[in-house]
């Protein structure tokens, strides 16, 4: 496969029907947002926790699908989508990470060590490309799957961050007002 085309030029890209749109259009911004996420959860891992490192690894995947999805303006039976069970695969990691952490009472700032904060900002990434999402399914049908796994994956990270912070000694500050 060749890497460069030149087809996109001129500003134009192609979707996975072929059709051709604007690299501004809300689709690209949609799913080259979510590309973003996954390439910055791709710097986190190994965070040296088996059981957060499977997650991201099949969350990455999971981002392909997404992407493919929200690339895909009328995806055939064939066609990769996000289904429910995506998201209650998150929910599931969500409940078992929550488990091992103290509930939490107050906002925390961002931050933490390495992997930690590096999942926290992993997470406004997705919240990101959750708001790239909801402004393309304003104007153009778009698998609500997908925004909802967007809206998890930001939770998820969230206590990713907060579960690799609490293992490695991190304490978690409080904003304050």
């Amino acid at each position: 496969m060749k890497i460069y085309t030149g087809r996109g030029d001129d500003g134009m890209t192609d979707l996975r029907d072929m059709s051709r749109v604007a690299k501004t259009s809300p689709r690209i911004e949609a799913y080259g947002t979510v590309d973003e996420a996954n390439a910055l959860i791709g710097t986190v891992r190994p965070t040296g926790y088996d059981d957060v490192d499977g997650w991201l690894e099949t969350v990455q995947n999971h981002l392909h699908v997404v992407q493919a999805d929200f690339a895909t303006p009328d995806p055939d039976e064939n066609d990769p989508v996000v289904r429910a069970d995506h998201v209650d695969t998150l929910e599931g990691w969500i409940d078992d990470a929550s488990a091992d952490l103290e509930p939490l009472e107050s906002f925390i700032l961002p931050g933490g060590g390495e992997s930690g904060a590096a999942l926290h900002h992993a997470r406004a990434v997705v919240r990101r490309a959750e708001r790239r999402a909801v402004a393309l399914a304003a104007d153009e049908p778009v698998n609500e799957s997908a925004i909802t796994y967007l809206n998890r994956l930001s939770d998820a990270l969230f206590v990713f961050g907060r579960l690799v912070n609490a293992r490695d000694g991190e304490s978690e500050d409080n904003p304050t007002y």
